[in-house]
């Protein structure tokens, strides 16, 4: 197994001293009115993956998808449960992350690398074909901060898909920038799949979802519906949403 979730539960507390100050805490503690309360953003997933695997993940928003992902990339630990992955992983969670808007292109572009644990010799050799592929080559020199969002898109879909990882994750990212590109960026992604990276794709577009994955999870504020085959989970789910 390239990935395998068991028992995966995310609790999230509201309510924490610190979003209010020490001073306004001990006055509502005072006063009786200091209360926490716990949210499950992810309860009880288990599902697994093997090499190849294309799977999308499907769910209104506030399904945990986001959550989910964070578990997986390793930026948060579950509180219930565990998840083993291994391979090194490619994500794109959020589009600007791990950017400097200060910095020109070229800059981010080693800044990433750096970030996803790849030497600048590697960086040097990958540089021309990650700018080419996102089509910047005229702004390698501009701040990243004048970049529009389908640009900086197109940069951090291009670093992740070029540095052959072993385990590529993306949130949304295949639904933004203009339709040439999204035709490109499937393209590619094909081409990695059969390639034999492992890959997870979030995506409201369950056309998207349908023509791209063979396993799909489907989750629901914050439970797992079901784990499966594509045809069957999207038609389920388009089933669902008409009721809705």
């Amino acid at each position: 197994m390239v990935v395998k979730l068991h028992n995966v539960s995310v609790r999230y507390i509201t309510g924490d001293f610190k979003e209010i100050g020490i001073k306004e805490y001990i006055i509502r503690r005072l006063q009786g009115k200091y209360n926490i309360r716990e949210f499950w953003a992810v309860d009880n997933v288990s599902f697994s993956l093997e090499k190849g695997d294309l799977c999308g993940i499907i769910g209104s928003n506030g399904a945990g998808k986001s959550t989910l992902l964070k578990v997986i990339t390793g930026i948060m630990v579950p509180t219930k449960g565990h998840a083993n992955v291994n391979g090194n992983i490619a994500a794109l969670l959020e589009l600007a992350s791990g950017f400097d808007g200060d910095l020109t292109v070229k800059e981010n572009t080693y800044l990433r690398g750096a970030m996803l644990g790849y030497t600048r010799a590697f960086m040097n050799e990958m540089y021309d074909q990650i700018i080419a592929f996102a089509e910047l080559e005229e702004f390698q020199d501009r701040p990243f901060k004048q970049l529009s969002s389908g640009m900086k898109s197109r940069l951090a879909f291009s670093i992740a898909c070029l540095v052959n990882p072993e385990i590529l994750i993306l949130d949304e990212v295949l639904s933004v920038g203009d339709g040439a590109f999204r035709k490109k960026s499937e393209a590619k992604m094909m081409e990695i799949i059969h390639s034999g990276v492992t890959t997870i794709l979030v995506s409201h577009s369950l056309d998207q979802i349908r023509r791209m994955c063979n396993k799909v999870l489907w989750l629901d504020k914050g439970k797992q519906i079901a784990f499966g085959q594509t045809k069957e989970l999207c038609d389920r789910y388009e089933e669902f949403l008409a009721k809705k």
